[in-house]
């Protein structure tokens, strides 16, 4: 079978690689004084409005986030409280550290603002109810694992992923459906299949491949403030290297 050709383009924005957008973070701090904080808030309030807008959604019945460890489980914390903040109702349940550790300060300072907000959060290790809250369910969403994930999902990504799997609620997944490879769009076994994808800032590479394209479900690029000649000086960096192998 030969290699799939994608766009490198999506809605006119460059698609990019995992590193890429690590690149892309670090320069919009150096360069911008843009924090991952200020880039956390307004992923947050990207991605809420998308979901308030949806259609036959109601404020009545519980949206319930899956939340992971990392930082696509604080853009997870940050989505849930500004749709608490808007009288949605929210259930959240957060995969604990690893042993012997904690979570990154920016999940902590957004797990913080979801309690002052007044969100229980649960802890998914304390609780065998994440299953009876996707029954009880209009919505779920995918912020388990984000784009600096590698590998087949384990432990409790694994299960929530069999869970929102087995439960077939319409589910937005954020950056990129959990298990998926963001470069390759390849799985290893266990994923998410997504109604919708949110993905922050450019279109990652492995959403765009046709073999992923069941798993994304309808691909929305949201706008979360990088500066425009950010972008270009990723895609000058692109170019050099590219110009420099020939």
């Amino acid at each position: 079978m030969g290699q799939e050709i994608i766009s490198e383009t999506f809605g006119g924005l460059p698609a990019v690689t995992s590193a890429e957008m690590r690149l892309l973070d670090q320069l919009a701090e150096e360069r911008y004084g843009l924090s991952s904080e200020r880039l956390m808030e307004n992923a947050g309030e990207a991605a809420a409005r998308e979901i308030e807008n949806l259609s036959g959604l109601s404020s009545e019945k519980t949206i319930t986030f899956a939340c992971g460890r990392g930082l696509n489980g604080g853009d997870g914390l940050a989505i849930a409280r500004i749709l608490k903040q808007k009288q949605f109702k929210v259930s959240v349940f957060i995969c604990p550290p690893k042993k012997d550790s904690s979570y990154p300060d920016l999940v902590l300072t957004q797990m913080e603002k979801a309690k002052a907000a007044g969100i229980p959060i649960i802890t998914f290790s304390e609780s065998p109810d994440f299953s009876r809250a996707l029954k009880d369910s209009q919505l779920v969403v995918d912020a388990l694992l984000g784009v600096g994930s590698s590998g087949k999902p384990t432990g409790c990504a694994h299960f929530m992923i069999q869970e929102i799997a087995r439960e077939k609620k319409p589910v937005i997944a954020i950056d990129i459906p959990s298990g998926l490879n963001p470069d390759t769009g390849y799985h290893s076994g266990a994923f998410v299949t997504a109604t919708e994808t949110l993905t922050m800032g450019l279109p990652k590479r492995g959403l765009l491949y046709p073999h992923a394209q069941k798993n994304v479900g309808i691909l929305k690029v949201l706008d979360i403030g990088y500066p425009p000649a950010l972008v270009q000086s990723i895609l000058a960096m692109r170019d050099s290297k590219s110009g420099s192998k020939k």
